[in-house]
């Protein structure tokens, strides 16, 4: 099975977030992210191929209508992995910008170590180590 020509690469994931300024900060301090478009209702980051908009949950809705925005507290639908060369060496530099790993390091049965935290609004973002 092939991939449909344009679905060559994902260019930017939006996430809504209750506080744009919290989440803001969250991510300049955690991922050292470079800003590329920021206004009063969303901030964008470069992070390589791909750019993560951090958008106020208040203008979610017309975006993706008819569908309801999902609260906080609704729990995980999804995560993003990031693939690293040490797991254990980026939880001490996480747990050293104030991030709280939800779990982790641990070694997996699969064949990665893997460790998880979650940005302000609950987005999940895993850290994972191919061994």
């Amino acid at each position: 099975m092939t991939t449909a020509s344009w679905a060559n690469k994902i260019t930017e994931i939006t996430l809504f977030v209750e506080d744009l300024h919290r989440s803001k900060v969250f991510y300049l301090e955690t991922f050292k992210l470079a800003i590329i478009y920021e206004d009063e209702n969303c901030t964008v980051f470069n992070y390589g191929n791909t750019s993560i908009n951090l958008l106020k949950q208040s203008n979610a809705h017309e975006l993706i209508e008819p569908k309801q925005v999902g609260s906080k507290g609704d729990g995980a639908r999804f995560q993003f992995t990031i693939q690293v060369s040490d797991v254990d060496q980026v939880c001490d530099e996480l747990e050293m910008c104030g991030v709280k790993l939800l779990n982790g390091p641990i070694t997996r049965p699969w064949g990665r170590r893997t460790a998880c935290f979650a940005d302000p609004d609950g987005h999940v973002w895993e850290i994972a180590q191919v061994l």
